[in-house]
C-alpha cells in the first residue's frame, strides 16, 4: 500500500486537487478545529476500507462523518427539534451528533459499523469547510494516525504516522482546539465522548444534565461511537497519571506553575485551553526524550476535572490504560 503522500498547500490550488484525490477515492488528511481529520468519500466503500487499512482500525470501530452544513447532516441522519436546537448553536463547530441514520442516505456501512445511528458534525476550520464545498459531499474522517497512538495537530504529525499510506495532507498549520470533538447522543442527552466543546455549555443549551459516558472495556462491547475504546492516544512510553513529582527513569510532563523539573508543560499557568491544545504534541515531545534518554514512563502532573480538562484527562487515561 505504499505511495507518494503529497503535502498540499492549504490554498485554492492545493484544495481542489486534494478533492480531486478524494472524488478518485483516495485518502486525504486536513486540519479541523480539533485534530488533523483522515477524510475518504463516506459513500464509497472501497475508499472508507482503505481508512481502516491505513490507521490499522478495527473495523467494529464507527467513523465521524463531515458535512460542510446542516442541510448536508439533515440529508444523512435524523434531525429532532433538540438536535437542531444543538447545531444551531454549536454547528460548525467541535460537536459530533449520534443520531439516526437514514437508511437512503448512501453512507458506506463501514462508517456506522452496521449501527442505526450515525456521527456526523460540521467542524469550523476554514480549511475544511473549504475542502468539504470543493468536494461536494460527505468525507467519514476520524483522526489521521495509526489506530490507538497519539492524534496529530499538525501536517507533520500526520505525515509521521502515515506517510506512504495515503495519497495526500492538506497543511493548514497547528490545530487550534487541540483534542478531538465532544460527541453526544441526543435522545436522551449523553455524552459519549468529552472533547472541545465542555460539557457545561451543552447542559447550558439544553437546560438540563448530560448523562455520564459509558466507557467501554476494550472488547466488553462494541463501541455505539468512535473514540470509546479503552486503550487509546497512547505514545510508546508507559503513562503515569496524578504524578505530582518526577521519579527516576521518567519524564514528566507538567501543568501550571508547582511543577519544578518538569521537562515538558502543557500550560505553565495552569490554563485548560493552552493544556488542551498542546496536548498530543506533548505527548510527542516527551515519547521522543524518553527514547532519546532510555525512560520508560511519561509521568502527567494532575489537571481540574472541569471544563476542558475533562476531556484532556479523559485522553490521558485512555493513554494510560493497559494495551492489548
Amino acid at each position: 500500500m505504499d505511495q507518494k503522500t503529497e503535502e498540499l498547500a492549504a490554498n485554492a490550488a492545493g484544495i481542489a486537487r486534494a478533492a480531486g484525490l478524494l472524488a478518485a477515492g483516495g485518502l486525504v488528511a486536513f486540519p479541523t478545529e480539533t485534530v488533523y481529520g483522515l477524510g475518504a468519500d463516506a459513500r464509497n466503500g472501497t475508499a472508507v476500507a482503505g481508512i481502516f487499512a491505513a490507521k490499522g482500525r478495527p473495523r467494529f470501530n464507527p467513523l465521524i462523518v463531515h458535512v460542510a452544513d446542516l442541510t448536508s447532516a439533515e440529508a444523512i441522519a435524523v434531525f429532532d427539534d433538540q438536535a437542531r436546537a444543538l447545531a444551531a448553536a454549536f454547528w460548525p463547530g467541535p460537536l459530533t451528533l449520534v443520531l439516526p441514520l437514514r437508511p437512503a442516505a448512501g453512507i458506506s456501512d463501514l462508517v456506522s459499523a452496521g449501527l442505526t445511528t450515525v456521527a456526523i458534525r460540521c467542524p469550523a476550520h476554514p480549511v475544511a469547510r473549504a475542502l468539504l464545498t470543493a468536494f461536494g459531499g460527505p468525507l467519514a474522517a476520524p483522526s489521521a494516525n495509526p489506530s490507538g497512538k497519539v492524534s496529530p495537530t499538525t501536517a507533520a504529525h500526520v505525515i509521521e504516522g502515515l506517510a506512504g499510506r495515503i495519497a495526500a495532507v492538506v497543511d493548514g498549520g497547528p490545530c487550534k482546539v487541540g483534542v478531538e470533538s465532544t460527541i453526544l447522543a441526543v435522545d436522551p442527552p449523553r455524552l459519549l465522548r468529552p472533547g472541545g466543546l465542555p460539557l457545561e455549555a451543552l447542559e447550558a443549551a439544553l437546560g438540563q444534565p448530560v448523562a455520564a459516558p459509558e466507557i467501554a472495556a476494550d472488547g466488553a462491547h462494541l463501541p455505539n461511537a468512535p473514540g470509546q475504546l479503552t486503550s487509546h492516544y497512547a505514545p510508546g512510553a508507559a503513562v503515569r497519571l496524578e504524578a505530582h513529582d518526577k521519579r527516576a527513569g521518567e519524564i514528566w510532563i507538567g501543568f501550571g506553575p508547582a511543577c519544578p523539573g518538569a521537562e515538558i508543560s502543557l500550560s505553565p499557568s495552569g490554563d485548560l485551553t493552552e493544556a488542551a491544545a498542546t496536548l498530543f504534541a506533548a505527548l510527542r515531545a516527551a515519547d521522543r526524550l524518553a527514547r532519546a534518554t532510555g525512560a520508560a514512563t511519561i509521568a502527567v502532573a494532575p489537571l481540574p476535572e472541569t471544563g476542558l480538562g475533562r476531556a484532556i484527562n479523559d485522553r490521558l487515561r485512555r493513554a494510560a490504560a493497559p494495551r492489548g
